[in-house]
């Protein structure tokens, strides 16, 4: 690794290795950025399922265990009303698998849902003073960058097109994460609804540094040290990488999500809208397959969830991960068990660090 890479990232980051570890909410926590922060790449922490009060905790475990930096990501959908002639709608074509299990499909419209950025959060976090926060699905609104900004934060957001990457840039992003049509867990797509506008991490990478002044970050399949080098070599500055972390020990996941994945196997993957209502790659499993993957029955983000989870809470109690979000990339091949901190150095230095 060149010093030149290095001195770029330190100055972007405040990391000493170009390694983002991916937020990844629902499957980790603080202990899991601790370790990667600790290893010298960027730790994440996943706030979009937390409430403020967690949010504020996590902050502190990680603060209490290392003076590294790490980044803070959170969603910046605009939520849709809850829709109960939708959600009728959607309750009838999941009743069979709540008969089948012998339970019954209860509408809960106010259960805890995945919020978005706000002002109130921004007050919550502001006397950490945060070194980098990233946003999933676009940006919040400009008066919420203007004052994230103004704190010295950098800003990294997910673009999946260069039209995104260009409306980033134009919004004062500091740099872009390019997330490629392998990555696991949600798209972060949000100019478009199309997913035949999803395109491969390489080519993605290379378009949009051809068009931006700002750093790249490259995201999405990326596995071992010698893809990071291959991928720096293509004018990313740095990496995210999500699934090679599914298998550490820090990771949260559930045993039947980590037999999905496999130490030895190449899991089949694919887009779907069923778990959350927007497109997410997961494991393939029966309610894809039975819903044909996108289904235009699904309710608007993320409402789509609170019938699917009781149905993963159900069946997964007898052992069965037909229902459960399995969300992993394109190539698990990189996955190892073992800690976070032992990954984060081999996906920085190899082998043979």
């Amino acid at each position: 690794m060149s010093q030149i890479r290095i001195e770029e990232v330190n100055s972007l980051l405040g990391c000493k290795y170009p390694i983002i570890q991916a937020p990844m909410a629902g499957a980790q926590d603080s202990k899991m950025a601790i370790a990667v922060s600790k290893a010298g790449g960027l730790g994440s922490l996943p706030c979009a399922m937390l409430n403020i009060d967690e949010i504020i905790n996590e902050i502190e475990a990680v603060k209490a265990e290392t003076d590294k930096p790490f980044n803070l990501n959170f969603f910046c959908h605009k939520p849709e009303a809850y829709d109960e002639a939708r959600h009728s709608a959607w309750q009838e074509t999941l009743e069979p698998y709540f008969s089948d299990i012998g339970e019954t499909c209860k509408s809960l419209p106010n259960s805890k849902n995945r919020a978005p950025f706000s002002h109130a959060i921004a007050d919550a976090i502001e006397p950490f003073s945060p070194k980098v926060i990233s946003f999933h699905f676009g940006l919040p609104e400009p008066d919420l960058v203007r004052r994230v900004k103004r704190w010295g934060t950098k800003i990294l957001s997910s673009a999946t097109t260069v039209e995104e990457a260009l409306w980033l840039e134009s919004q004062g992003v500091d740099a872009i994460i390019a997330q490629g049509i392998e990555a696991g867990g949600h798209r972060g797509m949000f100019l478009s609804e199309d997913v035949t506008t999803q395109v491969g991490m390489f080519s993605l990478v290379s378009n949009i540094v051809a068009k931006v002044k700002i750093p790249v970050i490259a995201a999405g399949g990326i596995s071992n040290h010698r893809e990071v080098q291959a991928i720096l070599a293509l004018g990313a500055t740095a990496v995210q990488v999500g699934t090679a972390y599914l298998l550490c020990d820090e990771a949260k996941i559930s045993k039947l999500h980590r037999t999905a994945i496999g130490r030895d196997s190449s899991p089949h993957t694919a887009l779907t809208n069923v778990f959350t209502g927007r497109p997410a790659r997961s494991v393939v499993n029966r309610v894809m397959r039975d819903l044909h993957y996108m289904s235009p029955l699904a309710p608007a983000f993320p409402h789509a969830s609170i019938e699917i989870a009781q149905l993963k809470a159900f069946y997964e109690q007898q052992g069965d991960s037909g229902f459960s979000s399995l969300w992993c990339g394109q190539n698990s091949s990189g996955c190892r068990e073992n800690s976070a901190f032992e990954q984060t150095k081999l996906l920085a230095l190899g082998e043979n660090k």
